[in-house]
Formats: C-alpha cells, sequence, structure tokens
C-alpha cells in the first residue's frame, strides 16, 4: 500500500478487536516513531497492551470499545504542528501495516494513560492503535474551493492533487479549520479559528506533501 493510498483506506476506528499488535509489526511501527522523534525533536511513545487509559467512562462516551494500544506524543509548548505531522506520518504507516488508529484528544483517562514526560513536556494527544472490528468510514468533507485558494491563473494539477489528500485528512471534530493558498511556487497553510487547530494543520500538512508528490514546491515561512 502506497501512502497515498493509505489516506484513502485509512478512516478513524474506535472499536478494536482482542487480536494481539504482533511483535514484527510493532518492532516496525516503533521504528518509525524513533525516526520521527529524532527528525522532530518530539517524546512519541508506543504503548501496547494497556486498558486504562480506555477503560473510563470518558472512552465510552467516546464510543472506545477494546482498546489496548495506543501511542503518546508528548512535546513540549508550541509543538502542537509537529505532533501533528509527525503523528500522522505514524499514523499512515500504521495503515500500511494492517493497523487502524483513531486521533483522540479528549475522551481517554488522561490520569491513567502510560508514558513519560520530561521537563518542559507534556501528553499532547493519543492515537488510538490496534485492528479494528470494521475499517471505519469515510466522513464529508468541506468542498476544496473553501479549503484553498490560488492568487494567480489556474489551479495546476499538483495542488488539486495536494488538496485531494488535504481533503481526507482527520480533524477535530472534522472542523477542517485550515487554509491553504498557492502563489507562485509558494504555498502558505494557516490555521482558522478552532480547537486543536494547530495540531489539525500539522496532519493536513503531511497529507499535502504526500499528495503533491514530486511536484516542486516551498512552505511560505511564519
Amino acid at each position: 500500500m502506497t501512502l497515498r493510498e493509505a489516506i484513502v483506506e485509512r478512516h478513524s476506528v474506535r472499536k478494536f478487536t482482542d487480536k494481539v499488535i504482533d511483535e514484527a509489526t510493532a518492532a516496525e511501527l516503533q521504528n518509525t516513531i524513533d525516526e520521527c522523534n529524532r527528525k522532530s525533536g518530539l517524546n512519541i511513545q508506543l504503548v501496547l497492551n494497556e486498558p486504562e487509559a480506555f477503560g473510563s467512562g470518558m472512552a465510552k462516551y467516546g464510543n472506545f470499545e477494546n482498546c489496548k494500544n495506543y501511542i503518546a506524543i508528548v512535546g513540549k509548548k508550541g509543538d502542537d504542528e509537529k505532533c501533528g505531522y509527525y503523528g500522522e506520518k505514524i499514523v499512515l504507516h500504521a495503515q500500511q501495516l494492517g493497523l487502524n488508529t483513531c486521533w483522540v484528544a479528549l475522551t481517554f483517562n488522561k490520569a491513567k494513560a502510560t508514558y513519560v514526560a520530561n521537563d518542559g513536556e507534556k501528553l499532547m494527544i493519543v492515537i488510538a492503535l490496534g485492528y479494528g472490528q470494521t475499517q471505519g468510514k469515510t466522513r464529508p468533507s468541506k468542498p476544496m474551493d473553501e479549503l484553498c485558494k490560488v492568487t494567480n491563473g489556474e489551479m495546476p494539477d499538483w495542488f488539486k492533487s495536494a488538496m485531494v489528500a488535504v481533503m481526507l485528512a482527520p480533524t477535530a471534530v472534522n472542523q477542517q479549520k485550515f487554509l491553504f493558498t498557492l502563489n507562485g511556487n509558494e504555498v502558505e497553510a494557516k490555521t482558522l479559528f478552532g480547537f486543536y487547530s494547530k495540531i489539525d494543520l500539522g496532519i493536513a500538512k503531511y497529507h499535502f506533501e504526500v499528495g503533491a508528490g514530486d511536484a516542486y514546491f516551498k512552505w511560505k515561512e511564519d
């Protein structure tokens, strides 16, 4: 499965089977996490066979069932966009490995979650992980013209392909509070008002890069 195929196939899953993640799959996922930590400076951690974080009433409220594995994304203040970008890189690799995932901000027991935070770090968000009872379902998206604009001329094919991938990016309560603007070969990606919108933007930017493929562009600096 290519990354573009993983973007299409991946949907949020909250109900999992009892199937255990085997050692080889866990090791490959851990390699990706280690690589992301090296590149980002984050402290992302793989937690397996730990039912407490998703064993509370909050998890049931979020319709989670039998979730015993998750990825704890630990970082520092201001790391939100990096958390989304590198977390989604791990999510898509998990999809390639046959696993299912769901980004979770609130509906888990943070006090019972297993993770290590160093000085200045905190648990930013978690990703539920395992083998889903189903593969989830497609969610609606805003029209492309509400999520992007081109300042000059027609929208090039590569940008359209990138935005198709962005439209499939998971966001908090499906809010899609971001805007991508193409000006020449420069792309500006900014958040609009919304909770967890900076994490969402990081997720969307990773999708954009996958969808853009080999096209040359550069991100506008803040």
